[in-house]
Formats: C-alpha cells, sequence, structure tokens
C-alpha cells in the first residue's frame, strides 16, 4: 500500500513483526498459490454491540424511520451484558476477521464490546460514545466516562472517548469532550456528522424531525439556539475539529464541508452500504477523493448493513465511484483506516510493522488485481498468512 505491487515477491515473518519485504521469492519461501498477499482490512466505524439487531430493521427511505425503531428496539433488550448481545456481538467479529479483517473502530454506549474484543485478539478503537443534549454538568459526566473508559483498556483495546453527533450533544458537552482530548494527545475520536437531510435542517434552522424527537424525549431545550450554518462549521466553530478527529459518514458534505475537513487533515469513515439501507442517500464518494480528503472505510453496524465484510463495502464504494482508483480504494480501506484510529504499525506491508497479513485467491487469467481485490471478495476466499 505504499508502491507498486509486487508480482512473486516474498514477506519475511518473526515474532509477529515484518523483517524484509524481496522483489523475489527465495528458495526457501512458502509458496502461498495463487494469491494476492495484502494487509488486513480495516473497519473504521462499526456498533458491535447492536449485531442483535441483524434483520430486525428493515430499510426506509426516512432517517428518522429508522432511528425510532433502533429506539424501540433496543429497549426490549435493556441490559447489555444480554447473552443474546454477546452471543451477536461475537459472531460479528467472527465474521469481521473471517472477511479479512483486522483491525475494527467500534463505537460503544455500554463498553460491552471491550473484553470481547481483547479475547478475539483483534487490534480495536473502542469509542465511547456520549449522547446528552442538555446535560447540566457535561465536566461531570465527561469525567465519570473517562473512568470507565480507562478501566476497560488492555493491550490492543484502545477506549477514547466520543461525542455521538451534532442533534444529540449540547455544546458543552462537545467542549468538556475536546478537552479530555486535549488531555490524552495520543488519544482519537469518532462524531457522526453530515448524515442526514434532517441533520442539515436541525443545525441550520433549529426545525424538523430532530428537533421533534428531541422534545418528545423531554431533553428539549430553548438555550440551544440553532447556529444556521452547515454541521462541519458548527462543531469548527465550537473548536472541535482537528486530524484527530474521525467524520463518520458525511454523505451530505459539500465542497465548503470538504475544504475545511481537508485544510484540518481529517478523514471522512465512509459506509455506503448502511447509508443507503437507513434512507440518508449515497455519500458522494468522489468528491471526497477529487478534493483530497483522507478517506476511511467501515460497514456500520448489522442493523443497518448485512455483514461486516468490509470487501462487499469496498464493491459497493467502486460501484458509487467509478472514477476513483481501485489502489485508493484499497489504500482507505488499510493504510489510510490504520492511520485515522491511531494505529501506525498496522496497515502496510512494511518492513518493522505488524505482520497483520491476509491472502487473497485471485482466479487465473485475473490481470488487473488490485481492481478485484474491489470486486466482491467472499469470507472463502479470504486467508491469514501466518
Amino acid at each position: 500500500m505504499t508502491g507498486e505491487p509486487i508480482h512473486r515477491g516474498s514477506i519475511s515473518i518473526e515474532s509477529g513483526r515484518i523483517v524484509s519485504v524481496d522483489e523475489r521469492a527465495g528458495a526457501a519461501a512458502r509458496d502461498l498459490g495463487g494469491v494476492a498477499i495484502m494487509p488486513a482490512l480495516v473497519n473504521a466505524h462499526t456498533h458491535l454491540e447492536l449485531s442483535y439487531l441483524r434483520g430486525k430493521v428493515p430499510p426506509t427511505k426516512k432517517f428518522l424511520d429508522w432511528i425510532r425503531t433502533i429506539m424501540a428496539t433496543r429497549r426490549q433488550y435493556p441490559d447489555a451484558a444480554d447473552a443474546r448481545i454477546i452471543d451477536a456481538a461475537l459472531g460479528a467479529i467472527a465474521g469481521a476477521r473471517a472477511s479479512g479483517t483486522g483491525l475494527i473502530g467500534d463505537i460503544s454506549n455500554t463498553l460491552v464490546t471491550a473484553p470481547l474484543l481483547r479475547e478475539a485478539s483483534i487490534p480495536a478503537q473502542l469509542f465511547y460514545e456520549l449522547l446528552s443534549f442538555n446535560t447540566t454538568d457535561p465536566e461531570a459526566m465527561t469525567r465519570e466516562a473517562r473512568a470507565r473508559a480507562d478501566a476497560a483498556v488492555s493491550r490492543d483495546v484502545r477506549v477514547s472517548l466520543a461525542p455521538h453527533a451534532p442533534y444529540s450533544v449540547s455544546p458543552g458537552l462537545f467542549a468538556a469532550l475536546r478537552a479530555d482530548l486535549d488531555e490524552h494527545p495520543g488519544h482519537v475520536t469518532s462524531v457522526h456528522l453530515g448524515e442526514s437531510p434532517e441533520e442539515l435542517e436541525f443545525i441550520k434552522r433549529g426545525t424538523g424531525p430532530w428537533r421533534t424527537l428531541l422534545e418528545e424525549l423531554g431533553v428539549w431545550t430553548d438555550e440551544w439556539q440553532p447556529p444556521g450554518t452547515s454541521p462541519v462549521e458548527y462543531l469548527e466553530q465550537l473548536g472541535f475539529l482537528d486530524r484527530r478527529v474521525l467524520a463518520v459518514h458525511g454523505v451530505q458534505f459539500d465542497g465548503d464541508d470538504l475544504r475545511r475537513l481537508h485544510s484540518r487533515e481529517m478523514t471522512v469513515v465512509s459506509c455506503p452500504r448502511s447509508n443507503q439501507h437507513v434512507g440518508v442517500g449515497a455519500p458522494p464518494l468522489e468528491a471526497f477523493y477529487a478534493m483530497d480528503v483522507n478517506v476511511a472505510f467501515g460497514t456500520d453496524s448489522l442493523a443497518s448493513a448485512p455483514d461486516l465484510n468490509l470487501f462487499s463495502e469496498l464493491a459497493e464504494a467502486r460501484r458509487l465511484a467509478p472514477r476513483v482508483a481501485a489502489r485508493a480504494l484499497l489504500e482507505s480501506a488499510t493504510r489510510q483506516g490504520a492511520a485515522a484510529l491511531g494505529f501506525e504499525d498496522l496497515g502496510t506491508i512494511e518492513k518493522g510493522k505488524r505482520a497483520q497479513l491476509i491472502a487473497v485467491r485471485v482466479p487465473a487469467g485475473v490481470d488487473d488485481v488490485e481492481e478485484y481485490l474491489v470486486s466482491g471478495i467472499t469470507p472463502g476466499d479470504v486467508s491469514w498468512v501466518s
């Protein structure tokens, strides 16, 4: 992912690290056959704790209809430690790994997935997500969340705090979470941003379905005044945005939004299959790349995607962005995702990097291997290089 593909080369691995990459295979090399060896994929945005909702939330044309179904269904499972939730999350992790994913960016409201990821030995950046549009003490809320997050950290499962979205987090909570991020310079965070037309209406005018839902939930406050801007400009005005903030979705981003993100070296995490399931439309992927914005990919949760196979996400990205080079899409699904999540020792095949490598079977007669890799690879064609 840092140069031209190497044909019939070899990789030497010792103690889980890459010690050399050679242009040719020596006599002692183990021949893996007709495969493409590549870094494991990076699923930069999913919600493993929602895996039990698979098949329970149908596609919709209105985002708020999907949100309301999610809320109603989650109320039926009030215990985060419910065996059905745990088993579904474990199955989702196994499915992700079987399809070639070696690093996960997971959103959690409960931290229930932290030990599951640790036990599965899959590196992860866990985002402990907070929601509160009308909290009276955002600093205390953030301090308490920080204590819980720190208790969930393990060697390869990092935990940081994250706001949910501009329509569900108060300005005070954004400020407190930004302060926490500044106190932890090695951390990254995430925010759902520019996902739906309803979000744009709410931030612009303070009206629409999000205002209605906040009032129904009893959390609306007249102290909040609509900034009259795009969601990106709103968070910029709050001082929240920089290169350590992952902007997830971006379906509604325009050129001005993308210029603002590019100037801060931010990464957009795109989840095209989920976007269409929840009724917000297709992301402007070609614009992301044309504006030279860093792009990573995620599947989102099994409540809005049929599986956690990132190769399937790449196939959908290829359909939506036929003018984007296959190599650029592959780089987004590996190097860019790993860098965005703060795992600089993953995502490329280079000396000194961790040997999180997969081998993808390539049929005879395939001339453009990179294009083949974004055509839709099934788990049966993926194996791990040990």
